[in-house]
């Protein structure tokens, strides 16, 4: 069967409003903007800066944050480190616990084709587990995960981060790169707290941290709190999205993602119904109550998804309702699983498109 999935969906000339829907398209001012703005910011503070590029997961954007002044760059999983390493990245970081022989070997595989790879670690087990593989190989730089606040991965406390580091160093085939975290949103204090009492321990050991990695778009503008840290990873706000503006870090001017669909249907008075349904604008909340924001109609509520429908609700409209065939540009809730969704990303200037990028780490979620 022929596969239409690269078929062409535009062309540079193009305006957007013509385009097939359900569709994602950036804003490539907007987005400039986006990467000029948090690069500016970091080196006000002197941090190094590492974006994530599980938002945007094409290697064109990385070039562009790298050309900005970005240091290297964060990925998720070691599928997604390899599309960027053929793409020419050397200085990647997969933030990831790594665990059993598919990915051990795959990983060995990349850490001896670029310079500057690195991977993290919360557990005995994963520690040694890498070590079993690396041993008698490349050295590997691992940096041990901490919780400090973020309660997902990472080690509970200081001195479990310093026993760990210590292994990590002792470990035939590892090297000991550093701590690395993913805290809560407004917690910088904290966040410094537990850093420091980790270096002190380090120091007491003897062991050496260079890398000291603070993370995440949420807490992206108090990076500078945290002034124990060595560089920040962030990877929402190449894009932004709705979830952005109602933390305060944007407005809906610096989204540069929008969803573009199409009513489709008008059932009542009260009700409409787009093209994109979960497989276009994701089911993620993010603590919101529906599931996307409508650029000119704010009263309206996307109030449910099915795979392939929207359905819109409009009874708090006060003006002039959308109509069938109207195409409409949404900001998604969280932009970045929209990335994973389409296999291209059509980009466009006042509306006229710019290019098309192929999404080329979709679907490498492991």
């Amino acid at each position: 069967m022929h596969d239409n999935r690269f078929a062409v969906v535009a062309k540079a000339g193009d305006r957007i409003a013509d385009l097939s829907t359900p569709r994602p398209v950036i804003d490539e001012d907007r987005l400039a903007a986006n990467i000029s703005r948090v690069q500016s910011y970091m080196d006000q503070h002197g941090l190094n800066f590492r974006p994530h590029i599980k938002t945007h997961k094409i290697p064109a954007l990385a070039v562009a944050q790298v050309a900005a002044g970005a240091k290297g760059i964060n990925c998720q999983k070691v599928t997604e480190a390899e599309v960027f390493a053929e793409a020419g990245f050397e200085d990647i970081l997969i933030t990831f616990n790594i665990l059993g022989p598919q990915k051990l070997e795959r990983l060995a595989k990349l850490n001896e084709r670029i310079s500057a790879l690195k991977v993290v670690a919360d557990s005995e087990v994963t520690v040694d587990g890498l070590a079993a593989h690396f041993s008698g190989h490349k050295p590997l730089n691992v940096l041990v995960e901490c919780d400090t606040g973020g309660s997902r991965c990472g080690v509970q406390t200081p001195g479990e981060a310093a026993s760990l580091a210590k292994r990590i160093a002792a470990a035939d085939g590892l090297t000991f790169g550093g701590i690395v975290t993913y805290p809560k949103p407004q917690s910088a204090a904290a966040v410094e707290a537990f850093i420091a009492e980790t270096l002190e321990q380090l120091t007491s050991e003897g062991i050496t941290c260079p890398i000291v990695s603070n993370g995440g778009t949420p807490s992206l503008f108090e990076a500078h709190l945290v002034t124990s840290a060595t560089e920040h990873r962030a990877g929402t706000y190449i894009y932004n999205d709705r979830q952005m503006v109602r933390m305060g870090h944007c407005t809906e001017d610096d989204c540069a993602m929008h969803v573009l669909a199409t009513v489709v249907s008008r059932p009542n008075a009260d009700r409409a119904v787009i093209d994109a349904g979960s497989k276009a604008l994701t089911s993620d909340l993010q603590g919101f109550s529906d599931y996307g924001l409508i650029v000119g109609y704010p009263e309206a509520r996307i109030s449910s998804l099915s795979e392939e429908h929207g359905v819109i609700d409009l009874s708090n409209c006060t003006g002039p309702r959308p109509q069938i065939g109207q195409k409409l540009f949404i900001i998604p809730n969280h932009t970045c699983v929209v990335s994973n969704l389409f296999d291209t990303m059509v980009f466009h200037r006042g509306g006229i498109v710019t290019r098309v990028e192929e999404v080329a780490a979709r679907g490498l979620v492991w």
